[in-house]
């Protein structure tokens, strides 16, 4: 049943990332995720079905337009692949629950805002603020089912908490943080804060230690100056990525150590 679910979650998740290579692409744009039908940025020929098979249609193709022979960005099957991965391995933590489509959500639309904000450094209202709204819903399903209602509460919470945190800090230093990132806390607090307080404090130190790392290492490499602007909301899903498959484990390690 377990490989089952994970072969159905990469197939899925396959769909869903080639989906998102449209939702990266057009949202920043301000155009329709719907609306016109895929197309070759270079000549405009419509993507045929045969075409638009995640991954596989890029190989065959040999990463070129079928009409143009424009070439087309490894980006494109890479979204897809890491979306097909970030579905397994939550598929792989959660198992088949009733909370695992909130957090398939979840991974879905990190990848997008992730991508995004390297792409533009910035994270669109457009996917975050509707995000509160998708977490709360989904996450009433488990509550409401498993009887989790405390589990809930404790999501609502967390999520008011990181988003207050997140204020704080970008008040204190805007130029160190936008307001885009204190929007996406709230909604990484809602999950995080779900899977209980340890969850949620790992994942908001996880992803400050990833964001300092890769500063430091751009500093060390003269990629970076210290005005340079660094997306931030990667490494805040990154983190919270990283917590929703370990976070209770690295909280309880660090209480031990430190012999709480």
């Amino acid at each position: 049943m377990t490989a089952l679910l994970l072969a159905l979650l990469a197939v899925v998740g396959l769909a869903v990332g080639s989906f998102l290579n449209v939702v990266v692409w057009r949202v920043p744009r301000g155009e329709s995720v719907v609306t016109p039908a895929s197309h070759c940025p270079a000549c405009d020929a419509a993507v045929r079905s045969r075409d638009n098979v995640p991954v596989v249609s890029w190989l065959l193709l040999r990463g070129r337009c079928r009409d143009c022979r424009t070439p087309i960005a490894a980006r494109y099957p890479l979204v897809e692949a890491s979306t097909a991965l970030v579905f397994v391995v939550l598929g792989a933590r959660l198992g088949a629950s009733w909370e695992l489509p909130a957090f398939l959500y979840l991974g879905a639309v990190g990848v997008a805002l992730a991508l995004i904000d390297l792409d533009v450094k910035r994270l669109p209202d457009v996917l975050v603020l509707p995000s509160y709204a998708v977490a709360l819903a989904l996450l009433a399903l488990p509550a409401l089912l498993d009887h989790r209602w405390p589990d809930y509460g404790r999501a609502v919470l967390g999520g008011v908490v990181l988003y207050a945190g997140y204020f704080v800090l970008a008040y204190a230093y805007p130029a160190g943080m936008g307001f885009g990132d204190v929007k996406l806390a709230g909604v990484l607090g809602i999950y995080l804060g779900w899977l209980g307080w340890g969850s949620l404090a790992a994942g908001a130190f996880l992803g400050f230690l990833l964001g300092g790392v890769v500063g430091v290492a751009l500093l060390a490499s003269a990629r970076a100056t210290r005005k340079t602007a660094i997306p931030y909301g990667p490494f805040m899903l990154l983190g919270a990525l990283l917590a929703v498959l370990a976070g209770g484990t690295l909280a309880r390690a660090y209480l031990d150590v430190m012999g709480i």
